[in-house]
């Protein structure tokens, strides 16, 4: 996966320096070709396994950075794309990377006081959690997913199709019952939604695994995102239905 090069600050995820373009087709899932504003077409790697619905139309505006290392074959990431309600990350290193730096800034209440945030740990079967907080011996699960899907200011998870989604749900519930705490954490990377929900019309079984999981014990946070061309900052909780 693709490393972004972004300054951490509290809470706060600054940009590198965007380029604006005109996409022209998003394939094989992760690449896009992109027409530039100086007539040049570029591809540029699309950090994104979802199926991207609604955020990969052709002719709509988007926005790059570029990154110069000589061992990068592409040097091109697709960081945003503009929508008719928001601009929309749909890079998915980034809520990690947001969320990570939100719990260590204490901007998350559900998410607070913990001594120790580990990023990336393997647990469960060949899985990684995203986020591992320790305090005084207890642990937090925290798995982060990255939504872009938003349809009448409802946002959904997931856009495609998760049998990986689905196992991670099921090794939270596990993690729960061994005396810990799980935390489903879902990031809406635009800022036109007012409610999540699973995606039952996508991925009918994720929605199952998830209402079993919460009954469980695992829990839900779900937060939205402020977006500009310098950055994006953890917004405010959103509310959710199951």
């Amino acid at each position: 996966m693709d490393k972004i090069d972004q300054k951490i600050e509290p809470g706060y995820l600054k940009w590198p320096r965007l380029i604006r373009g005109t996409l022209i087709t998003r394939y094989k899932r992760f690449l896009a070709d992109v027409k530039l504003r100086n007539g040049h077409v570029v591809t540029a790697h699309c950090p994104n396994s979802g199926s991207m619905l609604t955020c990969s139309k052709p002719g709509r505006s988007v926005y790059l950075s570029r990154h110069d290392k000589p061992s990068r074959r592409l040097k091109y990431t697709w960081e945003m794309i503009e929508m008719p309600t928001s601009l929309v990350g749909i890079n998915t290193i980034v809520p990690n990377r947001l969320a990570r730096a939100a719990v260590i800034a204490g901007e998350i209440p559900g998410l607070s006081g913990f001594s120790k945030v580990r990023s990336e740990v393997k647990y469960g079967e060949n899985s990684r959690i995203d986020l591992l907080l320790e305090k005084g011996g207890h642990l937090c699960f925290v798995e982060v997913k990255n939504c872009t899907l938003v349809k009448d200011e409802v946002a959904y998870f997931p856009d495609a199709v998760t049998a990986r989604g689905l196992k991670h749900l099921k090794e939270l519930e596990q993690r729960v019952g061994a005396g810990d705490r799980s935390v489903m954490f879902y990031l809406v990377q635009r800022m036109d939604a007012k409610l999540f929900r699973p995606a039952d019309h996508v991925d009918p079984a994720y929605g199952r695994e998830l209402r079993n999981a919460v009954s469980e014990g695992v829990e839900i946070l779900v937060y939205d995102a402020i977006l500009d061309m310098e950055g994006i900052r953890l917004n405010r909780p959103l509310p959710y239905e199951l």
